[in-house]
């Protein structure tokens, strides 16, 4: 543990130059005292550091010094796939081990490319979760993962949508899939693979019994296959609707590609408004997402919508009819 982080901050110190004593022990998460320890040790080993005091001081490096111990680990080079996504690589369990590898990779590059690689880090970010969603809980993601890693059986507790709403079941977790700020597991279970909502794990159990996944499987291509097959299913029917220029706005915040695509093949009419056709999952979600655009959509068909939209909408106005007073 001490062999690794004196090693970080001789690698902070080549890579960034001159840092402060606090600098360096916000950045490997210690206290002040254990980097002068840290910086008294490296000195006995011959490391060419030297510090100074002052308001511009600090400890660093005599110019063109430079360590070569920077090979990574089986687990740090594992983890640079996941360097763009550092906060599903905490998640993960993975963040330190990144920054580890992210600091070992910066130092083997000569000074143009790890100004590069700075200056990338600076202009783009990902964020992989969508607006106005909250995060799933995953206490048992770390458990997943090392499951898929080791190819080790896990039996959960699961919750799902219809009844029963609590199970039991043995597990093969082939992969895991992050996808807009939800965590999946791909895995095998009783015998067919099945996709399974991470955050709905209630209790997890790791099994003695390990796998093999099928030759040839890979996670990609069936992920992408198993998106399609979804939307197939997911559109239901369909719904005729008239909507305004705000209220097609309004859809892009929130509606399906599938919808929006729909709405904007539309025919335009003479006040502005689109007539389009619309695919809807079912009548109790196209009522819910349909009444979000108040007054900017008219649902033309089917007569059954219609009808849930005209209860709907005067349930709401009667809550805001002035009510009178008896004297």
């Amino acid at each position: 543990m001490r062999a690794g982080r004196l090693l970080s901050l001789l690698l902070l110190l080549q890579n960034r130059g001159r840092m402060t004593a606090d600098e360096l022990a916000a950045e490997l998460e210690v206290s002040v005292r254990t980097v002068y320890r840290d910086v008294r040790a490296l000195s006995a080993a011959g490391i060419p550091l030297y510090g100074e005091a002052g308001h511009a001081g600090g400890y660093a490096l005599l110019d063109g010094y430079r360590t070569r111990l920077t090979g990574l680990t089986p687990d740090e080079a594992r983890t640079l796939f996941l360097a763009a996504l550092p906060g599903p690589a905490a998640e993960l369990g993975l963040g330190p081990v990144l920054a580890a590898a992210e600091l070992k990779l910066e130092a083997a590059l000569s000074v143009g490319p790890r100004e590069q690689s700075r200056r990338i880090r600076e202009c783009f970010h990902l964020d992989a979760p969508g607006w106005y969603r909250e995060a799933d809980e995953v206490p048992h993601l770390t458990a997943v993962a090392a499951a898929v890693w080791e190819r080790r059986a896990i039996r959960v507790r699961y919750r799902r949508w219809n009844a029963p709403r609590e199970v039991d079941r043995r597990l093969e977790p082939y992969g895991i899939v992050l996808k807009a700020g939800r965590w999946y597991t791909v895995a095998r279970a009783d015998g067919d693979l099945r996709t399974y909502r991470i955050g709905q794990i209630l209790a997890l159990e790791r099994l003695d019994e390990t796998f093999d996944p099928p030759a040839g499987f890979d996670l990609a291509r069936h992920w992408q296959a198993h998106s399609a097959a979804l939307q197939e299913r997911l559109w239901q029917g369909e719904a005729e609707i008239r909507v305004s220029p705000a209220g097609i706005a309004r859809l892009r915040d929130f509606a399906a590609r599938a919808v929006i695509d729909a709405v904007d093949r539309g025919e335009r009419e003479p006040d502005g408004r689109h007539r389009a056709t619309i695919p809807v999952e079912n009548l109790d979600h196209a009522e819910s997402e349909l009444l979000r655009l108040g007054p900017e959509v008219e649902v033309l068909a089917p007569p059954e919508l219609r009808d849930r939209m005209t209860a709907s909408t005067r349930a709401m106005a009667a809550l805001y009819t002035p009510r009178t007073v008896a004297p």
